[in-house]
């Protein structure tokens, strides 16, 4: 018996050394192209944008590359060069882009896509993740506070061009001010350019000689002229809201806060799950997901920012559902 015993696993033995074994299927390289429409250095939307690639290079040890200044009609060129290149993971970062990265998304399936919008396309390739911006969640927020720190009951919203996203933002703050229980009136005017300077400061100097005495901002150079405006302004005090970056320095004794927007922690969410094997997904920007009030608040009574504690703690919860409404502003 134990002679058999023994026969048998030699033969085991055996038979394990000739069975070959399983190779080990290497991890896969990925490289990230990320694309901008403006320059890095604008300390606006597109430093936020690279900002995320860096982090995405620096902490999860992934090539980078990056393109500034891309212009619509380019877009689809400089992706499909950077796909000859050999990069895995196409970034664009901007709304205006969204249509352009889902076509060419079709078209090469084993490329992972990060697109940005505002809205989720209704048909979505799997290998396409997409960052909702959701700027209205951001803008109840800002519409909670100004409807709080206005003394004459009037604020000013000043957009860049009248987009979807744009007549969500007031949509959002309407919202707001209702909740609020405030007899606060809100006008919204759009410049015509995100960018341009002189432009914002006509449409803010107006509103101010109308008496609108907290101006919220949704631009982005085009601020400048809106601080500018506020900063003239000797026969009351103007306070101001931007976007995007701390813009503090710019008109300190005007400044309230800045709706910050971080896309290190959302690049480096989607990109991990990328390595992890998930294609595509879509990825909602909010106060608990890259979405802050800048805070302290400044120029403005304390008790107003322990107040804004609890209006953004029903947002995270859910209590506040902010409605999208896209809808044209009349």
């Amino acid at each position: 018996m134990k002679r058999v015993l023994f026969v048998v696993l030699l033969l085991a033995l055996v038979l394990a050394a000739c069975t070959p074994a399983t190779p080990t299927q290497p991890a896969k390289t990925y490289k990230l192209a990320a694309i901008f429409p403006g320059v890095i250095n604008d300390s606006d939307y597109n430093t936020l944008g690279y900002m995320g690639a860096e982090a995405v290079k620096k902490d999860l040890g992934i090539e980078m590359a990056y393109s500034e200044t891309v212009a619509v009609p380019d877009i689809d060129r400089v992706m499909r060069e950077y796909i000859d290149q050999g990069y895995n993971i196409i970034w664009t970062h901007g709304g205006q882009y969204v249509n352009q990265t889902i076509e060419l998304a079709k078209q090469f399936p084993d490329v992972v896509f990060i697109a940005e919008g505002d809205a989720q396309p209704a048909e979505m390739p799997a290998n396409v993740w997409f960052i909702d911006r959701n700027f209205h969640i951001g803008f109840y927020g800002v519409g909670a506070l100004a409807a709080r720190i206005t003394q004459t009951g009037k604020i000013g919203y000043i957009g860049g061009l009248t987009l979807p996203f744009s007549y969500a933002e007031v949509h959002a703050m309407q919202q707001a001010i209702k909740d609020s229980g405030k007899n606060v009136e809100l006008k919204a005017v759009w410049a015509g350019d995100f960018n341009d300077p002189t432009k914002a400061r006509q449409v803010a100097d107006t509103m101010i000689a109308e008496g609108y005495d907290v101006l919220v901002g949704s631009l982005n150079n085009g601020m400048l002229g809106v601080f500018e405006a506020a900063k003239a302004a000797t026969d009351k005090k103007i306070l101001v809201t931007a976007k995007y970056t701390d813009k503090t320095s710019i008109a300190p004794d005007n400044y309230v806060t800045s709706l910050l927007y971080d896309f290190v922690k959302p690049m480096k969410e989607i990109v991990g799950k990328i390595q992890a094997g998930e294609k595509g997904g879509y990825y909602p920007l909010g106060f608990d997901t890259g979405v802050s009030l800048q805070t302290p608040f400044k120029n403005v009574d304390p008790a107003v920012e322990e107040e804004m504690k609890s209006v953004i703690n029903d947002l995270v919860s859910g209590k506040i559902q902010v409605v999208k409404d896209t809808s044209e502003i009349k």
